[in-house]
């Protein structure tokens, strides 16, 4: 149909809905011959409606032009979508700037359109890969604004929280929800500070490491062999443990020392109908974080774990448990114990905005980030830590939690999850970008490389914040406190002259690129003594209470259903199967199969020898 064909139709159906001329709509030409565009006008009021389709371009292009009266909705907050594959209408409601996604899954289509596999006839479904724009959960715990560098827990501004309270309030206010009342605080403080004591089982098994076990992994991997207290660990059977340390196989091995917190055991409810039970948990896990975390850097550099101590605050007694030795009445420098309780309050609710290494070569900067919802610049890494919304590692506790399974092994899987190198580990890129540059004298000809797309940026920039971070602020004057009572390593120097550098350079500045919350996180923790390999334990630590405040949230849920989120097959249509002794090698490219072969010297021995089949013990 051609644009002048179009405009007759349209004028005849005009017509017709106003045959007599009285009140109703009519076409006003006027627009679209002066190659302006097409306007209804209703004739009683004089009011206009602009048409939205491109005429202009149509007509230029010779292009079909059609037009589709759509019925108007009393509702503003709402979405119309046309299926143009069935021509039905749908309106969806638009409630907190969404809409559900069941509303999409109602446009379905004949089952013979397509593939079969794509299954139409079932409704539409949301492609979303990373969930980069998928809400999966209602939370009223933390708000992040990146554009404006904001971020609130449960409502407080950080740098507020930060300035004034401490973490073990921070983890009250948010798994409660408020701040606590003097009486609420002293109870919570206590119950979590007389759960810091491990199971001398669980002492005993964390000592069976390897010393050079990552001191993140291995309290992980043992969970599925530890069915009761009681099980034996002999030293042969941890030496199958990949050598990544202790963290996450203790947190998981605690399930099996308290199974009356076990709904596998005790039923699904037990936590929604006994809050006790419920609380009793979070003491557990907050308490025994840092005393895990503890014995795993202890055992690595081989001395005996330390007793949790009364009397000391939460950050106070981990680092009593870290570093003494046999000194009397030993107690840590108080000042270096704020500075890690604010820093755990700063990693205590994050999403860990940086989820995924993210290598994004399509704009002018060579920044390589670490994120995990919206993009940044290409050339720069970035993340943090307490609960920053729904990143990976929190994902994956409510993920794992949805099958009401027990929290420490949601626990543990949030813990593997924060320990991979796509959601954590900025903070050793960081260092170890520091000690490539080498020197401050060098920072020049380092951000030459980088505006060259030569080398990458790490510390700078983030995925949600197009402002200056807002917990960066905080770690900077942190950074420069710690510096003060620890002294400054050359790589501080080097750091500071960076960030001056680039701060002062508008190619940086123009595409919103400053420093965040781990560009000075991970030289507080260098200066401070913890081996980079450290870094996710104390990630991990503080983000325990932003786990459980998701945790204790999804279980309040009225809706609350399993997760399990759809797929796209993509796989080949059905197909018939072929005997093995008719299949033939085809010409067309076979999958690549991976043929694990033994690198150990003595199996390189055996592939040469000569032998015959069975045990040699048979003889």
């Amino acid at each position: 149909m051609s644009l002048n064909d179009g405009q007759r139709r349209l004028k005849a159906v005009l017509g017709h809905m106003n045959p007599d001329g009285s009140n109703g709509l009519a076409r006003n030409f006027t627009d679209a011959k002066e190659g302006k565009g097409l306007a209804l006008k209703d004739k009683q009021t004089g009011k206009e409606w602009d048409i939205a389709v491109p005429l202009d371009t149509a007509a230029k292009e010779g292009k079909q032009v059609s037009f589709r009266l759509i019925p108007g909705s009393t509702v503003t907050e709402s979405l119309t979508v046309i299926d143009n594959r069935t021509k039905k209408i749908q309106e969806i409601p638009i409630v907190n700037n969404a809409i559900e996604a069941k509303a999409i899954k109602k446009m379905a289509f004949a089952k013979s359109a397509g593939r079969v596999e794509d299954e139409t006839e079932n409704g539409l479904r949301v492609y979303d890969p990373g969930f980069q724009n998928t809400a999966v959960a209602r939370s009223s715990i933390t708000y992040i604004n990146g554009d404006e560098g904001i971020l609130h827990y449960r409502g407080y501004p950080i740098e507020e929280l930060a300035e004034n309270s401490s973490y073990l309030e921070v983890a009250y206010l948010l798994i409660y929800g408020e701040l606590p009342t003097p009486t609420q605080f002293a109870h919570f403080e206590h119950e979590v500070m007389h759960h810091t004591f491990a199971h001398t089982k669980l002492t005993e098994l964390m000592q069976t490491f390897n010393y050079d076990a990552h001191p993140m992994v291995s309290l992980h991997h043992l969970h599925p062999f530890l069915p009761n207290p009681s099980v034996t660990i002999s030293a042969d059977f941890t030496r199958l443990l990949p050598p990544q340390g202790c963290f996450i196989t203790g947190i998981a091995a605690m399930s099996t020392f308290h199974p009356e917190a076990n709904p596998a055991l005790q039923g699904a409810d037990v936590f929604t109908n006994n809050p006790q039970i419920l609380n009793k948990q979070i003491f557990r896990l907050l308490g025994k974080s840092p005393t895990l975390a503890a014995h795993a850097y202890r055992h690595r550099i081989g001395r005996p774990a330390n007793s949790p101590q009364n009397g000391l605050s939460y950050t106070e007694n981990f680092l009593y448990m870290l570093d003494r030795l046999s000194e009397r009445e030993y107690k840590p420098n108080k000042q270096l114990a704020r500075a890690l309780d604010i820093l755990f309050i700063l990693h205590a609710g994050e999403l860990r905005l940086g989820g995924r290494w993210e290598e994004n070569w399509g704009s002018e900067v060579g920044v390589f980030q670490m994120t995990d919802f919206a993009s940044c610049s290409p050339n720069v890494c970035s993340v943090t830590n307490v609960d920053h919304e729904l990143n990976c590692s929190t994902a994956a506790m409510r993920h794992i939690g949805s099958s009401r399974v027990d929290p420490y092994s949601a626990v543990a899987g949030a813990s593997a999850a924060l320990y991979g190198p796509l959601h954590g580990g900025a903070n050793e890129a960081v260092l170890r970008m520091l000690e490539r540059i080498g020197s401050a004298e060098n920072v020049g000809s380092f951000l030459g490389e980088v505006k060259a797309r030569r080398t990458k940026l790490f510390g700078f920039g983030h995925r949600i914040y197009k402002n200056y971070d807002p917990r960066a602020r905080i770690v900077r004057k942190v950074a420069y406190d710690v510096f003060d009572i620890v002294g400054r390593e050359p790589l501080i120097e080097v750091a500071i002259e960076l960030e001056r550098a680039a701060l002062a350079d508008e190619y940086f500045v123009s595409r919103k690129l400053y420093p965040n919350v781990d560009y000075w996180s991970g030289l507080i923790y260098k200066a401070m003594g913890f081996p980079t390999d450290m870094f996710p334990v104390l990630f991990a630590i503080p983000r325990v209470s932003g786990w459980l405040a998701h945790w204790k949230e999804s279980l309040e849920e009225k809706d609350a259903k399993i997760w399990r989120p759809r797929q796209i097959y993509v796989g080949p249509p059905r197909r018939s199967f072929v005997p093995l002794s008719h299949r033939e090698q085809g010409t067309e490219s076979q999958p690549d199969v991976a043929v694990g072969t033994s690198t150990h010297p003595f199996r390189k021995r055996s592939k040469v020898a000569t032998y015959k089949e069975g045990s040699g013990d048979d003889q």
